[in-house]
């Protein structure tokens, strides 16, 4: 009878320090803050289980440099934009989007990026209106080009991810892909297709943004993330994390 009764206290005793250990992990990630970074390479990159990317790097810099404790996970352009809009996310580094100018507060720019359209070699667009008629392979939940995006006339092909559109490019399937020239460049190399693509196409400039929503539980210092974020640029953050990933400058502008 006396063991049962030990066996008892033992078992109940287990079961409050389990429930203990998950109400302080509650704890933990409700006051972390919670980054997202966009499941773009070179920016967010996932490779078995593995976290980084220029982008995810740089937010980490920033979260460790703020003395934050944070939830850093990298997600598809969409599930951040929904995101963001309700509060799951608090921190993110991406473009301007419409959708969700009344639902972010925008900290600080990085330096603008080229989006480009380009195909095979041999096959070369001079202007948008040469898009008309084709199919161009676009990451979904992204909007490179306002002035493709609004021409019905030219076929949008929507993609997981820039090695999918590469893929296609290289069987036929799409005439084209567009998005910035780093992450394509990044993903044909990853894949051993860098050398397949002609001159692009530069078609829109975009400005990356640091963001915090709106909708976030913290009380973020959104002066003091701004200044630690500008002084981690300027000091060269960005350009060390460029080297780090093999992304020159020569692939950002035309």
């Amino acid at each position: 009878m006396m063991d049962l009764k030990i066996v008892y206290m033992v078992f109940i005793g287990l079961n409050i320090v389990s429930l203990g250990e998950n109400l302080l992990a509650q704890v933990v990630t409700d006051n972390a803050v919670q980054i997202r970074t966009i499941a773009v390479a070179p920016y967010g990159i996932e490779n078995n289980l593995k976290l980084s990317g220029i982008y995810y790097d740089l937010a980490n810099l920033l979260i460790a440099e703020s003395e934050l404790n944070s939830q850093h996970l990298i997600y598809p352009y969409a599930r951040i934009i929904h995101e963001l809009k309700n509060g799951k996310t608090d921190l993110t580094i991406m473009f301007k989007y419409k959708e969700l100018k009344d639902h972010v507060i925008y900290i600080a720019p990085l330096p603008t990026l080229h989006n480009v359209v380009i195909g095979l070699k041999g096959v070369r667009f001079k202007s948008i209106r040469d898009l008309e008629g084709k199919t161009i392979a676009y990451l979904r939940g992204a909007k490179f080009s306002e002035d493709i995006d609004t021409n019905n006339k030219i076929k949008k092909h929507r993609i997981t991810d820039f090695r999918q559109g590469i893929k296609m490019l290289a069987r036929g399937r799409v005439d084209a892909i567009i998005g910035p020239m780093a992450p394509i460049l990044s993903a044909a190399d990853s894949i051993g297709m860098a050398n397949i693509f002609d001159e692009p196409l530069y078609v829109s400039k975009r400005t990356p943004w640091l963001q915090i929503s709106k909708k976030s539980k913290l009380r973020l210092n959104v002066n003091k993330i701004r200044a630690i974020f500008n002084n981690i640029l300027t000091r060269g953050g960005l350009r060390k994390l460029k080297h780090k990933y093999r992304v020159g400058e020569l692939v950002e502008s035309p």
